[in-house]
């Protein structure tokens, strides 16, 4: 799962990568060069780059909290399931503190 995420979010970077900025219109509004239709500029229409970033923002978001709801199961320690060393005391690993 953590691996497709990465590919997602790998695309949603390249995607709104390429899409064209949109802050000459605003500019325009407040007296700059250039024509402007309303305000803020002329609304294009959606286009597939403008798709792509909503679906994978989309996907984006889902995956991160499928990633934290996966990440709460279980007791989740780093170190469980891993042997005391063999050269630490006796005392120190919890089988001898279960003998009496």
């Amino acid at each position: 799962m953590s691996g497709v995420y990465v590919v997602i979010c790998f695309l949603l970077l390249i995607v709104v990568l390429l899409q064209q900025g949109k802050g000459g219109d605003i500019a325009s509004a407040f007296g700059g060069s250039g024509s402007s239709q309303a305000a803020f500029g002329a609304r294009a229409g959606s286009t597939v780059l403008t798709r792509a970033t909503t679906v994978l923002g989309a996907l984006f978001i889902v995956g991160a909290m499928v990633l934290g709801i996966i990440d709460q199961r279980g007791p989740g320690s780093v170190v469980s399931g891993l042997d005391a060393p063999a050269d630490a005391p006796a005392e120190a690993t919890p089988e001898a503190a279960e003998q009496p």
